[in-house]
């Protein structure tokens, strides 16, 4: 894996500038319904959910909003190959239109997946932190009319029928394997250690965009769900965090948004990769290091291949971590060029 192409197109995310079968992983935060600040984004696209918030109709409003959404929902299976998996970001509402009501997104884009033939697999909550002060909604310090505060979204998986068969001994596959520490963690269905994650380099100004997730989110995700020099699409690609995150993540991307503004804008982020990548696999190797420290030597049974430390299990042995050497944008997208991480006396 030397090189990986990074495309970001202007457009819309129901109408994907994509062959079939053309990506290996999705992963993707749409605009939720029922979340105010996207109610005109909806509208222009369904002017009959304009005027069915104006006529209190909050059930309506959100039915026609997943219907837009499952637009979407159809191209991702068109787009993804058969055995990829699709993850979307999704947070439930609270609003009153007519009442007070929760309005559940998590349910309503799962049922759509799975109509379209995905199968469901077990997803993440991930909590988000949230004002303390805000906590108390409805009747405040007395019962019985208070509702709880939502402090989490929802990471759904979706696998597009069978799993993924690999040549055996695949070297793209055992390269791209995970810690077994990390395994541990990022497999865990509660996630509550996102949020601050290399930040300062990952997301430069942009974070007051709400919609917005770390980049620590998608880097996560890929590495779980795909193999080196696999294709990663965000069809509600935003500021660009998925593209970011599959460039230091060793993973081809393409990025599709209505917003050309936020496109012109990339080149900013992709640039910044290589100092960021090499940044995450300091940043894991360390990690794996001060586990290391504080595990029984019995625990440890395998020499890893490409550093010098002790893993877990015989499948981390050849964990191969990844750098941008350089990045520079060609007529085909953004081109990065990659090549192993090793170490600096610093960073050893």
């Amino acid at each position: 894996m030397d090189e990986t192409t990074h495309r970001v197109a202007v457009g819309d995310a129901r109408d994907l500038p994509l062959a079939a079968d053309a990506v290996d992983l999705v992963v993707t935060s749409p605009p939720y319904p029922m979340i105010e600040m996207w109610d005109a984004v909806f509208t222009d696209l369904d002017p009959e959910i304009g005027a069915a918030l104006d006529a209190g109709a909050g059930e309506r409003a959100h039915d026609r909003m997943h219907a837009v959404l499952a637009d979407a929902w159809r191209e991702v299976k068109r787009v993804l190959r058969p055995g990829g998996i699709a993850v979307v970001n999704v947070g439930d509402a609270t609003r009153s239109v007519d009442r007070f009501r929760v309005y559940d997104n998590h349910a309503r884009v799962t049922n759509a997946f799975a109509d379209l033939g995905f199968d469901p697999l077990p997803g993440v909550l991930w909590r988000k932190p949230t004002n303390s002060a805000a906590k108390f909604m409805g009747s405040g310090m007395v019962p019985p009319n208070a509702y709880v505060t939502l402090e989490h979204e929802h990471l759904l998986v979706f696998r597009n029928g069978e799993r993924r068969g690999f040549e055996p001994g695949a070297d793209r596959r055992y390269e791209a394997a995970y810690f077994w520490e990390e395994r541990n963690d990022w497999f865990s269905d509660v996630w509550t250690d996102l949020n601050g994650a290399r930040q300062d380099l990952a997301e430069p100004g942009l974070r007051e965009r709400s919609a917005a997730f770390p980049f620590a989110l998608p880097y996560r995700l890929i590495n779980m769900y795909s193999v080196y020099g696999d294709t990663v699409l965000d069809p509600f690609w935003g500021t660009g965090t998925t593209s970011v995150a599959a460039a230091v993540a060793g993973r081809n991307s393409v990025g599709v948004d209505a917003d050309p503004e936020v496109v012109a804008a990339f080149a900013d982020r992709i640039t910044a990769t290589p100092e960021l990548s090499r940044a995450v696999a300091a940043d894991r190797l360390a990690a794996h290091r001060a586990f290391v420290a504080e595990t029984d030597d019995d625990a440890l049974g395998y020499d890893a291949v490409n550093y010098d430390v002790p893993v877990r299990t015989n499948q981390e042995r050849e964990l191969q971590l990844y750098t941008v050497a350089d990045v520079e944008a060609t007529t085909a997208g953004w081109r990065a060029t990659h090549e192993p991480f090793v170490p600096t006396d610093d960073e050893a």
